[in-house]
């Protein structure tokens, strides 16, 4: 007869202690904001024919 009491106190507490979790959806919609700096860089080199080249037709260039 004690057993159905212990447990019986012992599922009430876990009931009033077992929190209760909920999870929502925001009314606003979440900003990113990110700020990105991208650089590029190209090196080139020619030979001398082809320098020789673009510099004869500087115009088209």
């Amino acid at each position: 007869m004690r057993k159905p009491a212990v447990l019986w106190i012992a599922l009430a507490a876990a009931g009033v202690l077992g929190g209760c979790v909920t999870v929502s959806a925001p009314d606003k919609p979440i900003v990113i904001n990110l700020n990105i700096n991208i650089k590029q860089e190209v090196v080139y080199r020619l030979d001398g024919k082809a320098k020789a080249v673009i510099d004869e037709n500087a115009e088209i260039f």
